[in-house]
């Protein structure tokens, strides 16, 4: 397979530069940010310099650079970079949007609905301590100018009950509005799955209590041949395939899209040998399957993943243990894939 700087060779000049850098920092992991901007266009720029001669030879084979392969070559890493975006939703952003003005607007109508009731209120009983003081007069317009006051207030209480009923109608509907929002905010729209938001949200709330915590980072092997030769829609089939069997293989713990074609599980209460097992034994499974292509009837023959696995370090960061286990996921690629390494 050929590696980053290759393909850049071979890219079509229409493409554009700007392009194939966002392809490149996207495949490498990296945020667009101007150290990372820079040294992919020094990369891609000049395919036949020493520096794009070597990140090609570290990623022919579909393998992509890691941490100290780019400290090596140069780039300084900083020690919290923006995490990578994967698969936004813009469909999902404008309905969050939506939401959120229509919250607005639901606690400006309330608030003014207040407002008014108790302008009004004020008003009424002004009126009625007046009228109350000249009752005792019991002349006929006295009584009569009570009874007015009485059936107005009547009357605008019994509007101010109907809006405060719709105001609640509407407000229980947008209570369940932002209920599935919250869940969409937390799923993978493709698979179903957890998205890393919601991973890094278990992650933090682990107890010491349910201890040993482990993660495993999988990978699926030779993603970009399956895309490639079969189209996206099958590769799409294939993450929800995978996402699938991963669901079945750990139903208690929580599995993630961690982005691409990366999954992550957080297994709780394992220990590390007996994840690591469990880890490679859902690796078997999905390696026994013979996949084809259901358009076309072409083989595209077993799919299989590489993964990594640490277990959690005491304050240890959701970050640090997936570094971890990234690290290991590598290893058990350049090992020669569809294996676990564990750590």
């Amino acid at each position: 397979m050929m590696g980053a700087a290759g393909v850049a060779r071979k890219a079509s000049g229409s493409e554009g530069l700007f392009h194939r850098i966002g392809a490149f920092l996207a495949e490498q992991g990296l945020s667009p940010e101007p150290g990372n901007y820079a040294f992919a266009y020094a990369v891609l720029s000049d395919p036949d310099s020493a520096l794009a001669r070597e990140v090609e030879a570290i990623t022919t084979g579909g393998f992509r650079l890691r941490r100290d392969d780019l400290e090596r070559l140069g780039l300084e890493i900083g020690t919290a970079p923006p995490p990578r975006r994967v698969d936004a939703n813009p469909v999902f952003e404008r309905q969050a949007e939506q939401l959120v003005a229509q919250t607005q607007a639901q606690v400006d109508g309330f608030a003014d609905i207040v407002r008014e009731m108790h302008n009004e209120t004020h008003g009424f009983g002004r009126d009625l301590a007046e009228s109350a003081a000249a009752i005792t007069d019991a002349t006929p317009v006295a009584v009569s100018e009570l009874s007015r006051i009485a059936g107005a207030m009547l009357a605008r209480v019994h509007d101010s009950e109907q809006r405060l009923a719709r105001a609640t109608d509407e407000t229980e509907a947008l209570r369940s509005k932002l209920a599935e929002a919250r869940t969409a905010a937390r799923r993978d729209p493709l698979t179903g799955l957890a998205n890393r938001l919601a991973l890094t949200e278990a992650f933090d709330a682990r107890s010491s209590r349910d201890g040993p915590h482990c993660l495993a980072l999988c990978d699926i092997d030779r993603f970009k041949r399956i895309n490639d030769e079969h189209g996206h829609g099958v590769g799409d089939r294939v993450l929800g395939m995978i996402a699938k069997s991963l669901s079945e293989s750990f139903g208690d713990y929580v599995v993630a899209r961690y982005g691409g074609e990366e999954f992550a599980v957080l297994l709780t209460g394992v220990k590390l040998a007996d994840a690591a097992a469990m880890l490679d034994e859902a690796r078997a499974s999905v390696g026994a399957r013979r996949l084809r292509n259901r358009d076309t009837d072409a083989p595209i023959g077993a799919v299989t993943f590489s993964a990594g696995i640490v277990a959690i370090q005491e304050g240890e960061s959701a970050e640090e243990a997936m570094d971890r286990a990234d690290r290991l996921l590598y290893t058990a690629k350049a090992q020669g894939r569809d294996r676990v390494c564990a750590g």
